[in-house]
């Protein structure tokens, strides 16, 4: 029988020259947006493997987003918020934060932007009054620490901050946090993202674990919380433990795939509590992860995070697997037949 060799996918050409903070898909086309420590967003068309745009920035840019398919927005280490669009190269600054701005998300629900910050803020824009500041910021948000992740899902946002914080919004009310929670992992968060189906999210953690919450806080609803490790390999009778930087939920089977510092991405059932795959390593850390808006594709960042410090290390890369079905479908359980 001949032997497959195992590819990591398909290497996008032009990728970034440095650290890839980010990468997504957009919800319309196989278009890919890619934002890097080299001060860049990207524009791919991660089908045709072809660079379709790109932006420059004051400082390196920590996330990006899509608005439409041609058009999206960036936070960036020169505090500053900006909307790029490919089609003309026109950019302008939405507004600014007083420190590096962290993440950046776009609701389809409200129209706005929505962007945390190290400086302890999170921040509301819209985009439709751009040319100035005053008439885009739409209110400010104090949060209990930096804000290291952030995740919507209809009209509710989970902000994760520093300190191990999770403030649960609902977009219609800023007012004040629906939830206010603690990360039941003991360390850092690194990723937080919501289920597909909104009924809670999954939140990564730098010590190897996951833990699946839930929104509803009735006790029936919080029973089925939980968390698990991942990302971890025993050596010479010690575990080595990696940071799980990155979560990205399958848009049809609600599976999930995450991504860690060990340079392996895995595939999960978060409600059958299995791993149904891993791909074969990559060549350094996984910083980023994304499925295309149909669940045929996954990106993969694969770029190194610096959790060792300086050191000499692979290339950063983006790779675009095409997925098979029975890496991410759940499958079915099996009930034993009653002996007869």
């Amino acid at each position: 029988m001949a032997v497959v060799p195992q590819v990591p996918g398909r290497e996008l050409s032009n990728p970034p020259s440095d650290g890839i903070s980010n990468l997504r898909f957009s919800n319309h086309s196989d278009h890919l947006l890619v934002s890097s420590w080299d001060k860049s967003v990207r524009l791919y068309d991660a089908s045709a493997n072809l660079l379709r745009g790109e932006f420059m920035h004051g400082g390196p840019v920590l996330d990006c987003c899509f608005h439409d398919d041609s058009s999206g927005f960036s936070a960036s280490a020169d505090n500053t918020v900006r909307r790029l669009v490919f089609t003309s190269g026109k950019e302008d600054i939405l507004g600014r934060h007083d420190a590096p701005v962290r993440c950046i998300e776009y609701s389809y629900a409200t129209g706005q932007v929505i962007t945390g910050s190290w400086d302890k803020t999170l921040k509301c824009w819209d985009p439709r009054g751009a040319s100035g500041q005053e008439r885009t910021l739409v209110g400010t948000y104090t949060q209990p620490e930096r804000i290291y992740s952030l995740s919507l899902v209809g009209n509710r946002l989970v902000v994760a901050t520093a300190g191990r914080h999770v403030n649960v919004y609902d977009l219609r009310n800023m007012s004040q946090p629906e939830q206010r929670r603690e990360s039941s992992l003991k360390y850092q968060t690194r990723c937080v993202r919501c289920y597909p189906n909104g009924t809670g999210y999954a939140l990564s953690s730098v010590e190897g674990r996951v833990a699946m919450e839930f929104f509803d806080l009735s006790e029936a609803g919080q029973s089925k919380k939980y968390a698990f490790k991942c990302h971890r390999k025993s050596e010479a009778g010690r575990d080595i433990v990696y940071p799980v930087n990155a979560i990205a939920f399958h848009p049809i089977y609600g599976t999930f795939a995450t991504g860690g510092c060990d340079g392996y991405v895995n595939v999960w059932d978060g409600n059958n509590k299995k791993r149904l795959y891993q791909y074969p390593k990559y060549p350094t850390s996984i910083a980023a992860l994304s499925f295309s808006r149909d669940g045929r594709l996954l990106a993969v960042a694969s770029s190194y995070t610096f959790e060792e410090g300086e050191k000499p290390h692979e290339p950063d890369a983006i790779f675009v697997r095409s997925i098979n079905e029975v890496e991410v479908k759940p499958k079915p359980k099996v009930i034993p037949n009653p002996t007869a």
